[in-house]
């Protein structure tokens, strides 16, 4: 039983490397390789987060919790229509986007973590409703 807590520990550190891998962007970096077309921005909150605070405008709507479940609604044909744009993922705080990021690096993908909404909002850059289309 002494060993559990040591492998929990080394788990942790696992995890906590591999987070460090995915590399953190500012709002208006992601928005100029967006803009670009080199990459794809995606707001992994849940529907209920986006209803509430709208989203950014060029944003693709996928929640974590789908993801999660296997990758299943929309997940599905977004990661198999990527192609080799990189993958910029967003939430309310950084953790979920950062979790996401984290999981589709590990799948090969190229992503970075775009952060917080609010720190998009902040920088000026446009949002939108979520039932209104992406710009």
């Amino acid at each position: 039983m002494k060993l559990l807590p040591l492998l929990l520990a080394t788990l942790s550190l696992f995890s906590f490397a591999r987070a460090a891998e995915v590399p953190a962007i500012s709002p208006a970096e992601a928005a100029k390789l967006v803009a670009a077309g080199q990459a794809v921005l995606i707001d992994v909150r849940e529907p209920s987060e986006w209803a509430d605070t709208g989203v950014a405008a060029p944003a693709v709507l996928l929640p974590k919790s789908e993801f999660d479940a296997g990758q299943i609604g929309d997940w599905k044909d977004f990661l198999a229509k990527v192609g080799d744009k990189q993958i910029l993922t967003y939430c309310r705080s950084g953790r979920r986007s950062g979790a996401v990021a984290e999981a589709l690096a590990a799948q090969g993908h190229k992503v970075a973590n775009a952060g917080p909404f609010e720190a998009w909002k902040a920088a000026g850059l446009p949002t939108r409703k979520a039932t209104e289309p992406a710009k």
